[in-house]
């Protein structure tokens, strides 16, 4: 029997105690049988380094920001394939698998994984609903698996970027060729989700945003991304979701409304920030 080309699977961390060992555990129990585990840690103070030791066949420490850690991983890896994986994302079983069978059977440059958000209490469910709405929407979602010559061809991660990372890099692989989606999905567990934690969080990415928009801008996908109305135009596209589960609909709303709101005062703020620079 033909042995199969080893797929290298990069998992940077911080501070991720909480999920690693699920994230890890599901990436071994995949059906595909030729897996390397790559750990990139970027100086967890918690029980993260222990975990990954557990589990990973190589472990690194570095930083400042996961795209350096990725680059790292991918640098150091064996593999044939990458897959570039969070450390609070859990595998379903056929996941690489299915990622593979993309790659050589289409041909294709990048695959996605689609992403199911879980997490603890209302406002986790009501980013569950809203992560529905983007899947199989090619401008919302950013692939995940290459072939590490693809990989290295469009230069891996822009290191210099914090936010928007993921989508850049994947209109960069779709400049090579298309980019596909596999039925087998990653859980993403967002954990116990709080309103200000959301805002928070929203405000520091968009606060890092400007990086992003002003390398891609001239790009329909950016548009699309960066577009408002769009956003809420996708929202309502699915009546049959909002008459299932209105009270968590109207929560998702009001969740989205902060967000936008809070990013674009990051986006003002680190606007203003700029300018005194100069």
């Amino acid at each position: 029997m033909k042995s199969s080309s080893i797929v290298s699977v990069i998992v940077p961390t911080k501070n991720s105690e909480a999920t690693l060992k699920k994230c890890l555990e599901s990436i071994k129990k995949q059906s595909y049988p030729s897996i390397e585990i790559i750990v990139v840690d970027n100086f967890s103070t918690d029980s993260t380094g222990l975990i990954a030791k557990k589990y990973a066949d190589k472990f690194y420490t570095r930083g400042p920001e996961r795209c350096t850690q990725r680059n790292i991983g991918v640098s150091k890896s064996s593999g044939k394939y990458v897959a570039i994986i969070d450390s609070d994302m859990y595998l379903s079983p056929s996941v690489i698998q299915e990622s593979i069978d993309a790659i050589n059977v289409k041909g294709v440059s990048g695959v996605v994984i689609p992403e199911k958000s879980i997490g603890i209490g209302f406002w986790a469910k009501c980013k569950s609903l809203e992560r529905s709405f983007y899947i199989g929407v090619p401008y919302m979602e950013a692939a995940r698996v290459f072939t590490k010559d693809t990989y290295n061809e469009v230069g891996g991660y822009d290191e210099s970027m914090i936010s928007g990372e993921d989508w850049d890099l994947s209109q960069r692989v779709a400049v090579l060729g298309s980019i596909t989606s596999i039925n087998a999905i990653i859980e993403h567990d967002e954990g116990k989700i709080s309103l200000l934690k959301t805002v928070k969080k929203k405000y520091y990415y968009a606060s890092h945003f400007k990086k992003y928009v002003n390398k891609t801008s001239n790009s329909q996908s950016t548009k699309k991304q960066t577009s408002i109305l769009r956003r809420y135009a996708l929202f309502f596209s699915k009546p049959s979701l909002i008459i299932k589960t209105p009270i968590i609909f109207i929560g998702m709303i009001f969740m989205k409304t902060n967000e936008f709101l809070f990013g674009g005062i990051g986006l003002i703020v680190s606007g203003i920030r700029a300018q005194d620079k100069e």
